[in-house]
């Protein structure tokens, strides 16, 4: 991957993290894609990772030198969005 991109590339647009960012999340002792999620939030943007994840991937493949079955898919979430404590009682109100 270095031969290609360099620290400066946006990996997930949607969190703005960069190859670097993920390297340096890895040097911090993330080994699949959900330790750099939590260290980076690449992967929790509007995409959660549909967009990112793969590369995500890539670089820890090449970081840790490992084959593709031995890094894991992250942990899917859906979206969430905030709803009012009228509407969780019953209420539907706003």
């Amino acid at each position: 991957m270095d031969q290609f991109y360099d620290d400066d590339m946006l990996v997930c647009r949607c969190e703005e993290v960069t190859v670097g960012e993920i390297k340096e999340a890895i040097r911090q002792g993330a080994r699949d894609v959900t330790g750099v999620k939590r260290r980076t939030r690449a992967g929790m943007g509007l995409c959660q990772g549909r967009t990112c994840e793969k590369l995500v991937q890539a670089i820890l493949r090449q970081e840790l030198g490992n084959s593709p079955e031995e890094i894991s898919a992250g942990t899917p979430r859906p979206p969430v969005r905030p709803v009012t404590f009228g509407a969780l009682g019953g209420g539907g109100g706003k």
